[in-house]
């Protein structure tokens, strides 16, 4: 009996190396092809609820009608896509004018203020710790605390003649 249900089974050619082999690569193939076509699946329906990756259709003109509104929805999604990069492109380019117009801005205000001090350098005494603009300079520290600057209180060096 079993050896009528092994011939059975197999048929023929159950003891065929070559055929066994061959059952095990297409079987493998298969699954390897589900696995492929579930992740495709997957993907597609995260990406849009409606697309469907396998259907069968009853006529051309069925498969037409569904295949242009796929392509409608997805012209769609790329028009909103390049509306969304305009709009980004545009913003951008807003916020840069104003850098640009508050870099120009600073920039005069530095000019400004150089020559303010650089008048006023002229009208300080030299005995005044803020005559040297560079000292001042390297000893002026930035808190972080308060944002400002530290500079060193103004001191008048008095000479003493013995």
């Amino acid at each position: 009996l079993q050896m009528l249900e092994r011939q059975v089974v197999g048929g023929e050619q159950a003891k065929n190396k070559d055929l066994k082999e061959k059952r095990k690569r297409r079987k493998k193939y298969a699954d390897e092809r589900r696995m492929q076509l579930v992740a495709a699946l997957q993907e597609s329906i995260e990406d849009s609820g409606d697309w469907v990756l396998l259907n069968v259709y009853d006529s051309i003109q069925e498969e037409v009608r569904a295949k242009s509104k796929l392509l409608e929805k997805m012209q769609e999604k790329l028009r909103a896509a390049e509306t969304e990069i305009k709009d980004l492109q545009s913003e951008f380019e807003l916020e840069k004018i104003d850098y640009l117009g508050t870099i120009r801005r600073l920039e005069r205000d530095l000019m400004l203020f150089q020559q303010l001090l650089d008048q006023v350098q002229s009208l300080v005494r030299r005995d005044c710790n803020y005559s040297n603009l560079e000292k001042i300079k390297r000893e002026s520290v930035w808190d972080e605390e308060t944002g400002r600057w530290k500079i060193p209180e103004p001191v008048i060096q008095k000479t003493r003649l013995p």
